[in-house]
């Protein structure tokens, strides 16, 4: 009759560890202090003799570090035999490895393998998975949010995403809206929400510095006479010298073309202060007629800064994609005449290409030598090696377009901008909406 594993919590101290068990046994000083500021974080597997001794048998490295590093208690899981481990892990990889198994399924045997302290690298190693795919499954298993969407049937990856945005409601119902009905835009979706958060979060944090500091904020402000609020620029003091941030008495929070947050000093009862506007609104000699954006203009601003910032968001989807391309051991499909026909179409988009982007492409170091005059990491990469030249050529062209895409490129939609496209999604990309009206317009034109 076997009994269940059990986890118990044990001076390390008192714990047998058999010598040379393991070859990278050694420990090292940065080792040992992590264990001592966070103590074991994965149980080390053992089994427990008649004679009441507790012999481990996985974790051999982590029992000595603590043991080093002074830990009064760490997790041990109990099991009943030596053979016990091994048997758990063999039975888990063998589920895994059967065709029909769900990827919930695959996330619960790596979340028991877990457990009983084998490593992500190990499972990886052990199911013939990548690592990376390994870690993301343990990460969605541990968030409450991942662990739910792996019941509902959502992939890993798709897990994952839901696991990042656990406690945001409004992103995990938009999120749960387009696995729903565009299961394809998700990537791009995501990554609208992380910058999305990571904008309101810059403002949050540059509205508590403010505040902090005893400084009032405003909604709004301008640069005429019948402005309430005058932004310093436009103010001129009583005895006609340009006022200065000195004269400010309150700050409007404003986004540049980059869309970072700065604090513009303004006056606030500017007139009943002495001061003066700088400017009148003119047009032609008569005073323009001010008044509210008509509905369309409000619809019309609306999509563009929307279209603007999913434009930047697919960027970084874009990016990471081809990253993920240029890793695999082969090179892409047609990626000859994608070079050729850029060089010989586009030569300034080609040869303008920046250095750092194409080298994070291929996944090779880019350097700390930026100050250096002249600077590119992709020459300095491919003076170092020979080894598979077409992917540093891809990097190249793919970074001398992306250096050409803006924000607003959506807008304008050349020519060049839907070939490079057209053949990322040849190549297996899916294109955001925004980047599908690039798309459309010239497939539309071809017709």
């Amino acid at each position: 009759m076997t009994t269940n594993p059990t986890l118990e919590m044990l001076d390390p101290a008192t714990l047998t560890v058999d010598i040379n068990v393991r070859k990278d046994a050694a420990l090292t000083g940065d080792f040992i202090a992590s264990i001592k500021e966070h103590g074991v974080m994965e149980p080390v597997i053992a089994h427990r003799k008649e004679d009441g001794t507790v012999h481990v048998l996985m974790g051999q490295r982590r029992t000595r570090a603590a043991v080093e590093a002074a830990r009064p208690l760490i997790p041990v899981m109990i099991i009943e035999s030596p053979e016990e481990a091994e048997r758990i892990v063999t039975q888990v990889v063998e589920n895994i490895q059967r065709a029909e198994l769900t990827e919930a399924d695959e996330a619960d045997a790596y979340h028991q393998l877990s457990l009983i302290g084998v490593s992500a690298a190990a499972i990886a190693k052990k199911t013939g998975r990548t690592k990376t795919t390994v870690e993301g499954a343990l990460k969605a298993k541990a968030s409450d949010a991942g662990a739910a969407a792996l019941g509902k049937g959502y992939t890993i990856d798709e897990a994952l995403i839901m696991a990042e945005f656990e406690g945001d409601v409004d992103a995990t119902e938009e999120l749960e809206s387009v696995l729903a009905d565009e299961a394809d835009q998700l990537l791009h979706v995501a990554q609208l929400l992380r910058d999305r958060r990571a904008s309101e979060a810059a403002r949050a944090a540059l509205v508590a510095e403010l505040a902090a500091a005893g400084k009032t904020i405003v909604e709004h402000a301008g640069y005429y006479d019948e402005d309430e609020n005058l932004y310093v620029s436009a103010a001129k003091r009583a005895d006609g010298e340009a006022a200065t941030d000195e004269d400010a008495n309150a700050y409007r929070i404003t986004t540049d073309y980059r869309g970072q947050y700065n604090a513009e000093p303004v006056i606030i009862g500017w007139k009943e202060l002495g001061f003066v506007s700088r400017y009148k609104r003119y047009d032609g000699g008569t005073q323009a007629q001010k008044g509210p954006m008509t509905d369309e203009e409000k619809t019309e601003r609306r999509t563009l800064i929307a279209n603007n910032k999913a434009m930047e968001s697919a960027g970084v989807v874009r990016r990471e994609f081809i990253k993920t391309l240029l890793s695999r051991k082969t090179a892409p499909k047609g990626w000859q005449y994608f070079t050729v026909h850029a060089i010989t179409h586009y030569s300034e988009t080609a040869s303008g290409y920046d250095g750092k982007v194409a080298t994070e492409m291929i996944g090779a170091k880019t350097g700390e030598d930026m100050d250096r005059w002249g600077w590119n990491p992709l020459r300095d990469h491919t003076a170092k090696t020979t080894a598979r030249p077409e992917f540093s050529l891809i990097a190249l062209i793919c970074a001398g377009y992306e250096k050409t895409i803006q924000k607003d490129s959506w807008r304008s939609a050349e020519k060049r901008h839907f070939d490079y496209l057209n053949q990322l999604t040849q190549w297996g990309y899916t294109a955001s909406a925004v980047e599908q009206i690039i798309i459309d317009k010239h497939t539309t034109e071809g017709e």
